[in-house]
């Protein structure tokens, strides 16, 4: 199925306005990690899974008071808890965090806490429906392995470009993989200084940014495809000419599955409840940028590579990848 027949778009000829938005979404989200790790110790807002604590999910029987709850909390000496509503309206449910302690047994006191705080004003009436506790060494080395993990990945598809096509192919889908990355994370540091309080980095959001890392690749592979195919093709035409019709020929096919992937996230974003928005929130930005990346970064660096040689007195030839063997 293909939505354009003989599209003809100059992508390349757009390029600067294309450097103009990376730089700008790439920049404010540096900025705002930046602003955020000064005042909150960390580059973006972190969950239980990562910053250690206690999180208690709480489930009444009416719609509950907030501020009822928070006196509750503050009186049995727990500081700084934060409580906010969770799940659809009908659950009457909340959720109640406190910060990381100093050791394991002082986070089995505050859950402790948190139960004995609410009995005292509610008595028996509300059900505790999950309790995660998190220590935190056990939380600093979950950031350092994430961080790992999504290096290890870059790396790994960088290896496999260099192979299946060429080390130039492997640099710009990797760069274009980083770019999408930054931007993501940027997004939730960018959406936590604007006042968004339940968009945290959490374990599902990190396999989401894995997730998107193989899709952005596979999109971009699939234009780098393309682009190979019709430089054994058409070996005098211009690179740039070359590279342009080459994306507006697998437009058709990045519409179709981008735009229909999206479709699928955004509805998670708006209806999957509160445990999956940022899961969902790291899904819908990542599709967006890595699609765009695939056409808009990973793309032109092919041409920035080959007029970067002929200015220095070098080959001009973007290699042609190597066919797969077998």
């Amino acid at each position: 199925m293909e939505f354009f027949h003989n599209v003809n778009i100059d992508w390349l000829g757009k390029k600067w306005y294309f450097l103009a938005f990376s730089l700008i979404f790439s920049v404010s989200g540096i900025i705002s990690m930046g602003w955020h790790w000064v005042h909150f110790g960390s580059p973006v807002p972190l969950g239980v899974d990562f910053k250690g604590g206690t999180q208690v999910t709480v489930e009444f029987p009416q719609t509950p008071n907030v501020g009822r709850i928070r006196q509750a909390v503050d009186t049995s000496g727990l500081k700084d808890a934060v409580i906010a509503l969770f799940g659809p309206a009908s659950k009457h449910q909340v959720i109640i965090s406190l910060p990381e302690q100093t050791n394991e047994k002082a986070l089995d006191v505050g859950r402790t806490d948190i139960e004995n705080a609410l009995r005292e004003h509610y008595g028996s009436s509300f059900i505790i429906r999950s309790v995660q506790v998190v220590g935190p060494t056990v939380g600093h080395q979950l950031v350092k392995q994430a961080a790992l993990a999504v290096l290890y990945s870059l790396l790994g598809m960088l290896i496999y470009l260099w192979f299946r096509f060429q080390l130039i192919y492997g640099v710009a889908a990797v760069v274009a993989c980083f770019h999408d990355t930054l931007i993501t994370v940027g997004a939730f540091s960018l959406a936590s200084t604007f006042g968004a309080k339940n968009l945290q980095l959490t374990l599902t959001v990190v396999a989401a940014i894995l997730t998107l890392v193989g899709y952005s690749m596979n999109d971009t592979i699939v234009v780098f495809d393309r682009i190979r195919e019709n430089l054994r093709l058409s070996r005098r035409e211009p690179l740039a000419d070359l590279v342009n019709r080459s994306i507006n020929q697998t437009l058709s096919r990045t519409v179709l599955t981008s735009g229909l992937t999206f479709l699928t996230v955004l509805s998670l974003f708006i209806f999957g409840g509160q445990v999956l928005k940022g899961f969902s929130f790291a899904l819908v930005v990542g599709i967006l940028i890595g699609t765009y990346s695939s056409i808009a970064v990973a793309s032109p660096m092919l041409v920035a590579w080959q007029e970067s040689r002929a200015k220095r007195g070098k080959s001009t030839t973007l290699p042609a990848a190597r066919r797969a063997r077998g």
